[in-house]
């Protein structure tokens, strides 16, 4: 075993997190800093991994393998392919930005970016982990800051329900996924959590169709899922800015990243068997959360909303089954979550300047933070699938692969194009074009550098891999390839 690239990169944010929590109490400077440096180290080695990846070999690269529990089949086990390089990307670009817009935390600040970087490390070790209980034990890694951080840092006034519905749906979705856990330990021909050998377990048609859902919808309902998506507006919206970009734009992913991973590519003749009904709860995700944002008449909640109608098209590219969908649900986790990380981080710094999230109390904030307008126009050209932008790379190939299923999803699904248009056009020239309201002061502040870093990087990337898709396809394509292999071989 060469470098532990992975284990140094799932750690850094940890021990970063340990310093901070024990070791700058009254150095709140120290703490962002600290926190600074460990997401700039995970980001920079993200990168290094995207670099290093060998497309000639695909498959799984940078294992680490040491027996932890052998006489249960557990173990140390991590290892990425391509579509976890581009979610370990995903996470240390929301995380960085994340810990930038986050500066001006001066509540208890070595907490809340002490639990910030614990909550990087439960991320970057589920996209990491090879083994089925090493990935359960970072999932779980994350519950109680995520809890800790709304009901501290978040809104005064939804933070307590917010943060515990999120914490219950959440726990409840990992005790149901704990359950086909379990019974698929119990069937495999031996006793292992290696979910590569689970892959080549050879599982009877029975069991897959049977506890298939248990582990689909089980993680699925941290992707959203409807009718299990009501945690994540209430969530979003009551979670402090950083927790909103993380959960939106990485925890979701975790979700569905899971589902994939543990319950198509191990049980891939299950898939095939409930496609259909994730084919119909994924449409309804699609349509009900974009006519829900269009309505809304809190600024973040119309992106929460939207995360949830996005993610629906995730689904839908999961359930297609081919490699169009695949790859464009591979594409749209990428893109979505680069999107709603930007959109929240915009969100939070017009409420932070102005104290209100009600779009008929916001106006002409283009003239006091132009920056956060142009951010905030970019991510909704995405949002929208407009060519040029990653959505538009994303969404095309998850319509093309429906269409060959189940054309009636793709056309009823295509309609939330238009609502999408239609809420994110109105919520621009809402918020930031017209007369700034006699209620705002003219005066306010303007985004910090940190502000425009961020949101300049997260369009970066959005406009990138819209222009250039082939910088992220031959990642995610080989992943695919892998997964249809599974498939074929149902």
């Amino acid at each position: 075993m060469g470098f532990p690239i992975l284990s140094v990169m799932i750690f850094v944010p940890f021990i970063a997190g340990l310093v901070i929590l024990f070791g700058t109490r009254q150095k709140p400077e120290l703490s962002k800093q600290v926190a600074l440096a460990a997401s700039i180290i995970v980001l920079l080695m993200t990168f290094a991994l995207w670099a290093s990846y060998s497309l000639d070999q695909a498959g799984y690269q940078f294992i680490e393998y040491i027996p932890w529990l052998p006489d249960l089949g557990i173990a140390y086990h991590l290892g990425v392919d391509g579509l976890g390089i581009a979610m370990l990307v995903l996470t240390g670009l929301v995380v960085f930005t994340g810990v930038m817009v986050s500066w001006n935390i001066n509540n208890r600040p070595h907490e809340f970016f002490a639990y910030l970087m614990f909550l990087a490390t439960s991320v970057l070790g589920v996209f990491s982990s090879q083994d089925l209980f090493l990935l359960f034990f970072f999932l779980e890694l994350a519950v109680f800051p995520k809890y800790l951080m709304i009901v501290i840092w978040g809104s005064p006034q939804t933070r307590k329900y917010g943060g515990m519905k999120l914490t219950l749906f959440l726990f409840i979705g990992s005790v149901i996924a704990l359950v086909g856990a379990l019974a698929i330990y119990f069937a495999a021909p031996e006793r292992t959590f290696n979910l590569i050998l689970l892959e080549q377990a050879g599982f009877s048609p029975d069991v897959q169709r049977l506890w298939f859902p248990f582990l689909f919808l089980g993680f699925a309902i941290l992707g959203g899922i409807f009718p299990f998506h009501s945690w994540a507006p209430d969530g979003h919206v009551a979670a402090p800015t950083a927790i909103s970009m993380l959960l939106a734009g990485v925890e979701m992913k975790v979700g569905v990243f899971a589902a994939l991973r543990v319950a198509i590519m191990l049980l891939p003749q299950g898939a095939q068997y409930w496609a259909n009904w994730i084919l119909v709860l994924a449409t309804i995700n699609v349509i009900y959360g974009a006519f829900i944002a269009m309505i809304q008449k809190d600024f973040k909640y119309v992106i929460g909303f939207s995360s949830v109608s996005h993610m629906g098209l995730v689904l839908i590219g999961f359930a297609s089954l081919n490699a169009d969908g695949l790859m464009g649900a591979g594409l749209q986790m990428f893109s979505h979550g680069i999107m709603t990380a930007l959109f929240f981080s915009i969100v939070g710094m017009v409420y932070d300047r102005t104290h209100t999230r009600e779009i008929a109390s916001l106006g002409g904030m283009v003239k006091v933070m132009p920056w956060a307008a142009v951010g905030f126009i970019i991510g909704g050209l995405v949002s929208m699938g407009m060519p040029g932008f990653s959505g538009f790379v994303a969404e095309l190939p998850i319509y093309l692969g429906v269409w060959r299923v189940a054309p009636l999803v793709a056309i009823i699904s295509a309609l939330s194009i238009v609502i999408t248009a239609a809420y994110i056009l109105l919520t621009v020239r809402r918020v930031f074009f017209g007369e700034l309201p006699e209620n705002l002061d003219p005066n306010m502040p303007g985004i910090s550098i940190k502000d425009k870093i961020s949101i300049g990087l997260l369009s970066l990337f959005m406009i990138v891999i819209g222009i250039f898709p082939g910088l992220m396809v031959p990642l995610i394509e080989s992943s695919v390839n892998h997964i249809l292999t599974l498939l074929g071989g149902a």
